[in-house]
């Protein structure tokens, strides 16, 4: 058998991706941007017969005959998110994660993740890496992206909710996108995470001269140029996810929602733009669970997938963040247009920005060559 069929691949610890670049929010950005782009074309595969499945989930019952078996507690899962990127990027791969958010008692993340790219040809694997932060900065980007073609240009008030890491990627990108921003308003639980964002805040963005601890969700929402809800909590009853008001909702302003989200009826009305990151990943989800759906994913565009199929919605209302960074639907209209983004999170954003990260570290010599085999005992 040739040195062909020899395969090695790569490991990359958390401060091995750091030194690859995986923290470069604008790059992360860009890269959200061209696979968004991909995505309007139809160049992409994830999970399930739609191939758009956020993917496969793996939860615990109420009551196990095994005593060793975990207990449904909050956000205890185990996930695997598989998809292919096709353009530039032409990779597969799949992170594969447990979530628990008792971890915190730990020390530990609520969500632990790993990532495995694979070259499309072969499957071969190219690269297995830390993906915490790989998770965290393409989450945090996708708003970006949508503040880009959707935020006011001249926008200066960010209002926050949730000022842990998806938080403070998310600013992050708003930060990379919008230039006047020099105003946060932040609203969280608990103080030693509202003094690690402030610290987090002032030392990386000495641009950002004002920030406000607020009490209220109003506080967040009322006056700021874009809104991000990015807090985690309880699924299943959507009255006690974080409420969004139309009559705090300042003309012209701009909310990308990434975690629980709820609106009221002023919201609900059609002035106001629905934008999702995926329309397929939605119909997807609402394929997958018992409705309304919105009791079980809590993120705004399951709502707006209840409300099309109660009739309170027309598909033509729902717009895809696609369409518009291909330049075939119009980004921002006017000064004054509320536009709300829904951001599910999708696998083939981990496959974007895992193969630049990957390809950084290969041109840099980053990582800890692993072989696979030199040849396979079994062929």
């Amino acid at each position: 058998m040739s040195d062909a069929a020899k395969i090695d691949f790569i490991y990359l610890s958390e401060q091995d991706m750091i030194r690859a670049g995986v923290t470069d929010m604008t790059a992360c950005v860009d890269t959200m941007e061209k696979m968004f782009a991909l995505l309007y074309q139809g160049d992409y595969r994830m999970a399930g017969a739609n191939n758009d499945s956020h993917g496969a989930m793996v939860t615990f019952p109420n009551d196990s005959p095994f005593p060793n078996m975990p207990k449904p507690t909050a956000d205890r899962r185990f996930m695997a998110m598989p998809a292919y990127l096709g353009g530039d990027f032409c990779t597969a791969g799949m992170k594969w994660y447990g979530s628990n958010i008792a971890n915190r008692q730990k020390g530990l993340p609520r969500s632990i993740l790993m990532f495995t790219l694979n070259d499309a040809d072969t499957g071969a694997p190219l690269a297995y890496m830390s993906a915490n932060l790989l998770s965290a900065y393409r989450t945090g980007a996708v708003p970006g992206v949508g503040a880009r073609h959707l935020a006011r240009h001249d926008a200066q008030v960010i209002g926050l909710l949730g000022p842990g890491v998806m938080g403070k990627t998310t600013v992050a990108a708003f930060m990379a996108v919008c230039p006047q921003i020099n105003t946060i308003k932040v609203k969280g639980r608990g103080q030693k995470n509202l003094d690690s964002f402030i610290v987090w805040a002032r030392n990386t963005f000495p641009q950002i001269t004002n920030i406000q601890v607020v009490d209220s969700l109003e506080q967040v929402v009322r006056d700021s140029d874009i809104v991000t809800y990015c807090s985690s909590g309880e699924v299943g009853d959507p009255a006690t996810y974080p409420l969004v008001k139309r009559e705090w909702v300042k003309p012209g302003a701009f909310l990308a929602m990434p975690a629980l989200c709820n609106l009221d009826e002023g919201m609900e009305q059609p002035d106001v733009r629905k934008v999702l990151d995926n329309t397929g990943l939605y119909h997807a989800w609402y394929e997958e669970v018992p409705k309304p759906a919105h009791h079980t994913i809590p993120v705004i565009g399951v709502r707006f997938m209840d409300m099309l199929a109660a009739g309170k919605l027309s598909a033509d209302q729902l717009e895809d963040i696609g369409k518009i960074v291909a330049g075939d639907a119009p980004g921002r209209q006017s000064d004054d247009e509320i536009i709300i983004m829904s951001v599910g999170g999708m696998p083939v954003e981990d496959v974007a920005w895992g193969t630049i990260v990957y390809r950084n570290a290969l041109e840099k010599g980053i990582g800890l060559k692993l072989n696979l085999w030199n040849a396979p005992v079994l062929f």
